[in-house]
């Protein structure tokens, strides 16, 4: 794993999100309720940034909402849920250490992770 460091914690607002650009990828860090999530900025619908959706719990999960069509997306798997989506988006680890949040976007946890379950 290659963690990078992409923002201080105090830059998220909590809850919120920030975009940033990590080797490339364009990321939402997203606080909720305590946690801190890193996912792919780019929704897999309309191809918005999320990180200007709204971040709430959605059926029990934690989520960002895609402000364009309204899908949801947990934000620990990627997964969507609620229409109009139907493709997950990537899903990024993250560690927190004191005030700085670091991502690693060298492995895609959203599929491979669950799949080696």
């Amino acid at each position: 794993m290659s963690f990078e460091r992409v923002c201080a914690l105090s830059d998220v607002k909590e809850p919120g999100s920030l975009r940033v650009e990590l080797d490339d990828v364009d990321i939402a860090v997203v606080r909720f309720e305590g946690e801190v999530y890193a996912i792919e900025d780019l929704c897999s619908h309309a191809e918005v940034p999320l990180s200007e959706g709204d971040v709430e719990q959605f059926k029990g999960a934690p989520t960002i909402e895609c402000w364009l069509h309204g899908s949801c997306f947990d934000l620990r798997t990627g997964e969507p849920t609620n229409l109009p989506a139907t493709e997950p988006v990537a899903v990024y680890p993250v560690r927190v250490e004191g005030e700085d949040v670091y991502v690693d976007v060298s492995i895609d946890d959203s599929l491979p992770a669950a799949a080696s379950n």
